[in-house]
C-alpha cells in the first residue's frame, strides 16, 4: 500500500500542470519586492534602474529571449538567491527567506523535473509568466 501511494504521489507531482495559485497575489508580491528596480510593468525601468551598474532586465520577455520557453528553473533561483545577479556592487536582493514558506506547490520544469515550491514563489512566477510578450 506504501509503495502504491509512493508511486501515485510521484505521478501526480509530475503531472502538475505549471499553475499560479493567485497571478493577483504574485502581482502584489512583485510591486512590493521587486518593481523599484524592474518597474511597476516589469519592463525593467523602475525607479532605482538608472543607479544600477547592471540594468534590470525586461521581465515581460523572459520567454522570448529562451526560444518561446519560460527559463522556470532559472527565475526560481534568481528569487530564492541560489543563482545571484551581481548588480550595484552587491547581489541582487535575495528574497528567498520572505518567500520560504513550505514547499508544498509542485511545478513542472521545461525539462520534465517536478519541483516544490512554497505558495508566494508559485504566485509570483505565476505573475511573471502571465505578464510575457507573445511578440
Amino acid at each position: 500500500m506504501r509503495r502504491a501511494f509512493a508511486c501515485f504521489s510521484l505521478l501526480a507531482l509530475t503531472a502538475a500542470p505549471l499553475m499560479a495559485q493567485d497571478v493577483d497575489h504574485g502581482r502584489a508580491l512583485f510591486q512590493t519586492h521587486c518593481a523599484t528596480c524592474h518597474g511597476a510593468d516589469a519592463k525593467g525601468q523602475g525607479p532605482l534602474a538608472p543607479a544600477l551598474v547592471l540594468q534590470p532586465v525586461d521581465l515581460t520577455a523572459l520567454a522570448a529571449r529562451h526560444d518561446g520557453v519560460f527559463p522556470l528553473e532559472r527565475v526560481l533561483k534568481r528569487i530564492d538567491g541560489t543563482d545571484p545577479l551581481v548588480s550595484h556592487g552587491s547581489p541582487m536582493p535575495v528574497y528567498g527567506p520572505y518567500f520560504e514558506g513550505v514547499a508544498n506547490t509542485p511545478m513542472k520544469l521545461p525539462s520534465g523535473q517536478p519541483i516544490l515550491v512554497s505558495d508566494p514563489i508559485a504566485d509570483l512566477v505565476g505573475y511573471l509568466q502571465s505578464v510575457q510578450s507573445t511578440d
